[in-house]
Protein backbone atom coordinates (compact mmCIF):
# COMPACT_ATOMS: atom_id res chain seq x y z
CA UNK A 1 0.00 0.00 0.00
CA UNK A 2 1.37 3.59 -0.49
CA UNK A 3 1.02 6.83 1.29
CA UNK A 4 2.26 10.21 0.74
CA UNK A 5 4.93 9.64 -2.01
CA UNK A 6 2.85 6.33 -2.73
CA UNK A 7 5.48 3.98 -2.36
CA UNK A 8 5.34 0.44 -0.81
CA UNK A 9 6.64 -0.94 1.94
CA UNK A 10 7.73 -4.75 2.25
CA UNK A 11 4.36 -5.79 3.84
CA UNK A 12 2.66 -3.58 0.76
CA UNK A 13 2.34 -0.62 2.08
CA UNK A 14 3.92 2.35 1.92
CA UNK A 15 4.10 4.80 4.78
CA UNK A 16 5.42 8.40 5.21
CA UNK A 17 6.67 9.00 8.97
CA UNK A 18 8.81 10.91 10.54
CA UNK A 19 9.75 12.78 13.74
CA UNK A 20 7.72 14.49 16.21
CA UNK A 21 9.59 16.49 18.70
CA UNK A 22 8.27 17.81 22.44
CA UNK A 23 10.53 20.61 22.12
CA UNK A 24 9.00 22.06 18.43
CA UNK A 25 11.69 22.95 15.81
CA UNK A 26 15.02 24.45 16.06
CA UNK A 27 16.16 27.95 14.27
CA UNK A 28 19.05 28.71 12.80
CA UNK A 29 20.52 29.96 15.88
CA UNK A 30 19.57 26.62 17.70
CA UNK A 31 17.37 27.94 20.16
CA UNK A 32 14.29 25.86 19.60
CA UNK A 33 10.31 26.42 20.87
CA UNK A 34 7.86 24.15 22.22
CA UNK A 35 4.83 26.47 20.84
CA UNK A 36 3.02 24.42 18.21
CA UNK A 37 0.02 24.75 17.33
CA UNK A 38 -3.62 22.55 17.45
CA UNK A 39 -4.78 22.54 13.85
CA UNK A 40 -8.01 22.20 15.40
CA UNK A 41 -8.16 25.82 16.75
CA UNK A 42 -5.17 27.10 15.32
CA UNK A 43 -4.14 28.59 18.41
CA UNK A 44 -0.11 28.15 19.04
CA UNK A 45 0.41 27.57 22.18
CA UNK A 46 1.68 30.89 22.78
CA UNK A 47 -1.37 32.55 21.01
CA UNK A 48 -1.66 32.35 17.34
CA UNK A 49 1.21 34.50 15.55
CA UNK A 50 2.83 35.90 18.95
CA UNK A 51 6.70 36.34 17.67
CA UNK A 52 9.12 34.59 20.16
CA UNK A 53 12.89 34.87 20.62
CA UNK A 54 14.93 35.16 17.63
CA UNK A 55 12.42 36.30 15.41
CA UNK A 56 10.49 32.96 15.49
CA UNK A 57 7.04 33.33 15.78
CA UNK A 58 4.50 30.29 16.34
CA UNK A 59 1.78 29.07 13.22
CA UNK A 60 -0.74 31.18 12.17
CA UNK A 61 -3.78 29.98 12.32
CA UNK A 62 -3.99 30.59 8.62
CA UNK A 63 -0.90 29.21 7.56
CA UNK A 64 -1.10 26.28 9.98
CA UNK A 65 -5.09 25.33 8.67
CA UNK A 66 -3.50 26.01 4.98
CA UNK A 67 -1.05 23.50 5.59
CA UNK A 68 -3.27 21.06 6.97
CA UNK A 69 -5.62 21.70 4.17
CA UNK A 70 -3.05 20.56 1.78
CA UNK A 71 -2.01 17.43 3.62
CA UNK A 72 -5.45 16.48 3.21
CA UNK A 73 -5.55 16.99 -0.05
CA UNK A 74 -2.49 15.41 -0.92
CA UNK A 75 -3.97 12.22 0.52
CA UNK A 76 -6.98 12.63 -0.96
CA UNK A 77 -5.04 12.51 -4.25
CA UNK A 78 -3.62 9.53 -4.13
CA UNK A 79 -6.86 7.57 -2.75
CA UNK A 80 -8.24 9.20 -6.14
CA UNK A 81 -5.34 7.97 -8.14
CA UNK A 82 -5.03 12.06 -9.18
CA UNK A 83 -0.93 12.27 -9.51
CA UNK A 84 -0.99 16.11 -10.75
CA UNK A 85 -3.05 16.95 -7.85
CA UNK A 86 -0.81 14.87 -5.30
CA UNK A 87 2.07 16.41 -6.96
CA UNK A 88 1.27 20.11 -6.61
CA UNK A 89 1.93 19.34 -3.36
CA UNK A 90 5.32 18.71 -3.77
CA UNK A 91 8.59 20.80 -4.56
CA UNK A 92 10.70 19.78 -7.69
CA UNK A 93 13.25 19.56 -5.39
CA UNK A 94 11.18 17.30 -2.43
CA UNK A 95 13.65 14.95 -0.81
CA UNK A 96 11.63 12.14 -0.09
CA UNK A 97 13.08 9.49 2.65
CA UNK A 98 10.69 6.30 4.01
CA UNK A 99 11.24 2.78 5.73
CA UNK A 100 10.74 1.14 2.64
CA UNK A 101 12.62 3.04 0.30
CA UNK A 102 15.81 1.30 -1.85
CA UNK A 103 17.51 5.14 -0.56
CA UNK A 104 16.25 8.31 -0.42
CA UNK A 105 15.25 9.57 -3.37
CA UNK A 106 16.74 13.34 -3.60
CA UNK A 107 14.32 15.10 -6.16
CA UNK A 108 10.97 14.77 -7.55
CA UNK A 109 11.84 13.40 -10.87
CA UNK A 110 13.77 10.46 -8.89
CA UNK A 111 9.99 9.93 -7.24
CA UNK A 112 8.42 10.30 -10.31
CA UNK A 113 10.66 7.19 -11.97
CA UNK A 114 10.39 4.98 -8.73
CA UNK A 115 6.47 5.54 -8.89
CA UNK A 116 6.69 4.68 -12.54
CA UNK A 117 8.26 1.62 -12.22
CA UNK A 118 5.97 0.69 -9.43
CA UNK A 119 2.99 1.29 -11.05
CA UNK A 120 3.91 0.06 -14.35
CA UNK A 121 4.38 -3.26 -13.04
CA UNK A 122 0.81 -3.01 -11.33
CA UNK A 123 1.90 -2.86 -7.86
CA UNK A 124 0.32 0.46 -7.28
CA UNK A 125 -1.47 0.35 -3.26
CA UNK A 126 -4.90 0.07 -3.36
CA UNK A 127 -6.50 1.76 -0.01
CA UNK A 128 -9.55 2.37 1.43
CA UNK A 129 -8.56 5.39 3.61
CA UNK A 130 -5.43 7.51 4.03
CA UNK A 131 -5.63 10.13 6.66
CA UNK A 132 -3.27 12.14 8.53
CA UNK A 133 -3.94 12.02 12.35
CA UNK A 134 -2.76 14.01 15.17
CA UNK A 135 -1.49 16.90 13.22
CA UNK A 136 1.55 19.34 14.63
CA UNK A 137 2.43 22.05 12.48
CA UNK A 138 4.71 24.84 13.15
CA UNK A 139 5.58 27.92 11.02
CA UNK A 140 8.70 30.36 10.76
CA UNK A 141 8.03 33.13 8.36
CA UNK A 142 7.85 30.99 4.98
CA UNK A 143 8.47 27.76 6.42
CA UNK A 144 6.57 25.10 7.94
CA UNK A 145 6.88 21.53 9.63
CA UNK A 146 3.94 19.49 9.99
CA UNK A 147 4.26 16.10 12.24
CA UNK A 148 1.72 13.57 12.10
CA UNK A 149 0.53 9.71 12.23
CA UNK A 150 -0.76 8.79 8.95
CA UNK A 151 -3.03 5.86 8.55
CA UNK A 152 -3.49 3.68 5.70
CA UNK A 153 -5.72 1.22 5.56
CA UNK A 154 -5.83 -1.40 2.90
CA UNK A 155 -9.13 -3.29 1.97
CA UNK A 156 -9.99 -5.72 3.92
CA UNK A 157 -6.45 -5.69 6.27
CA UNK A 158 -5.20 -4.05 9.51
CA UNK A 159 -4.46 -0.35 9.44
CA UNK A 160 -0.69 0.70 8.86
CA UNK A 161 0.48 3.52 10.97
CA UNK A 162 3.31 5.95 9.84
CA UNK A 163 5.38 8.87 11.86
CA UNK A 164 5.74 11.03 9.10
CA UNK A 165 7.59 14.94 9.21
CA UNK A 166 7.14 16.98 5.92
CA UNK A 167 8.79 20.30 6.02
CA UNK A 168 7.53 22.80 3.63
CA UNK A 169 8.35 26.20 1.81
CA UNK A 170 5.61 28.76 0.67
CA UNK A 171 6.38 29.58 -2.91
CA UNK A 172 4.71 32.12 -4.45
CA UNK A 173 1.75 31.88 -2.01
CA UNK A 174 1.83 27.88 -2.31
CA UNK A 175 2.76 25.66 0.90
CA UNK A 176 5.09 22.70 -1.14
CA UNK A 177 6.79 20.03 0.31
CA UNK A 178 10.72 20.22 0.70
CA UNK A 179 11.53 17.41 2.50
CA UNK A 180 9.02 14.12 3.27
CA UNK A 181 9.90 11.45 6.30
CA UNK A 182 7.92 8.96 6.81
CA UNK A 183 8.79 5.74 9.50
CA UNK A 184 6.33 2.74 9.59
CA UNK A 185 5.81 2.24 13.35
CA UNK A 186 5.17 -1.55 14.75
CA UNK A 187 1.54 -2.68 14.89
Amino acid sequence: MSTASGMSTASGMSTASGMSTASGMSTASGMSTASGTDTASGMGTTGPGMNTAFGMNTASGTDADLISAGIDDMYDAFLAADRRRFDGHLHDEVTTWETHLPGPLRTRRELDAYRDDRDGSGARPRLDRLAAEDKRIDVWDDTGVARYVLVAEPPGEPAQRSRVTDVLRRVGGDWLIVHHHSELLAP
